[in-house]
């Protein structure tokens, strides 16, 4: 099935059909109207040059008419193998498509509604037959039914003809377009966006990424700049004061030599004051029963850092070479 942009935004089509893979591009006078477009004939040159198929409306109220607006817009610079006229289907549209069609030309009659106008169009030969889904159920037809129909047209009479579905309005359209069996779909780009989004894909990637970084990543390229450590002549204030400072839940206590010699948290903080109450606040750390801390050293894996937190059951751990602290790793910075 053909992939198809449907669009007048020139920042959305450059960036839609920086994909690589997307096959061309539908536009019509009500987007460029919409979009403030006075100068059609040079935004069509231009959007030319960006995408590998342009199809482009070619309006008249006579086949003659038609064919002299394709041969106008062909002659202003259009390249003839890699533009598609757009015609509303009509008798003089059909008309103007099988004169079109022997002159080598592309043509997509659109803006079908029935069975019997998309029959009229294989007929004459066009290249695409575009029934508007998204309008025709607007209108509470069977839109669905209707491209069925005229793809199973295509199929059992072996028209030269693909079935274009448009008027994409969400993304269970495509998932109908590809059942049904249509030969192009064009979609707008706030659709197609969406085409490869899946929440369980997502969380997929999400642990596949995080199980990556753990067996590759050392603890030295994640922990931050802060290393939040103080003196054992300290007050537990203090420590309350440098924990805030650093954004951690603990503190590292050093001697003067600034040895390891324990770890302060916010759970000992609660604890000593709801023993001794605020008084506590002025106590000097190297009076405390003082706990060496869970550590892990600043090359090991992310992953050896991660069993460290599940054994020990804590959300952070000094990160400690040679018994000097280095920094602080919270449970946080494995995701």
């Amino acid at each position: 099935m053909e992939l198809y942009l449907d669009s007048a935004d020139i920042n959305e089509i450059k960036e839609a059909f920086n994909l690589g893979y997307i096959a061309g591009l539908t536009t019509t006078p009500t987007f460029m109207h919409r979009h403030g477009i006075t100068d059609i004939d040079s935004t069509l040159l231009e959007l030319a040059k960006i995408v590998p198929v342009l199809q482009v409306e070619a309006l008249g109220n006579t086949a003659a008419e038609i064919l002299s607006e394709v041969e106008r817009q062909t002659e202003m610079g259009l390249d003839k193998s890699k533009t598609v006229y757009k015609i509303p289907i009509s008798l003089e549209g059909t008309k103007a498509c099988k004169m079109l069609v022997d002159k080598g030309y592309m043509v997509n009659i659109h803006l079908v509604y029935t069975l019997q106008q998309a029959y009229m169009a294989m007929s004459a030969g066009a290249t695409y037959v575009c029934p508007l889904v998204g309008r025709l159920q607007d209108q509470g037809h069977d839109a669905l039914g209707l491209v069925e129909e005229c793809v199973d047209a295509v199929n059992y009479y072996d028209y030269n003809t693909k079935i274009m579905f448009s008027s994409v309005r969400y993304v269970e359209h495509i998932k109908n377009a590809i059942n049904i069996g249509v030969h192009t779909c064009t979609i707008p780009w706030k659709v197609m966006k969406q085409l490869t989004d899946n929440h369980f894909t997502k969380i997929g990637t999400e642990q596949f990424e995080e199980h990556t970084k753990l067996m590759t990543t050392k603890v030295r390229d994640v922990i931050g700049k802060q290393n939040p450590i103080i003196g054992t002549d300290k007050t537990i204030l203090d420590a309350l004061v440098k924990m805030t400072e650093a954004g951690f839940g603990a503190v590292t206590i050093v001697d003067q030599a600034e040895n390891v010699k324990g770890i302060f948290t916010d759970g000992d903080l609660r604890r000593a004051l709801e023993s001794e109450g605020q008084a506590v606040l002025q106590k000097s750390l190297g009076t405390l029963a003082l706990n060496m801390p869970a550590s892990i050293t600043s090359d090991a894996l992310l992953y050896e850092a991660s069993n460290v937190f599940k054994e020990r059951k804590v959300d952070t751990l000094v990160v400690m070479d040679n018994g000097k602290a280095k920094g602080m790793l919270d449970v946080q910075d494995l995701v």
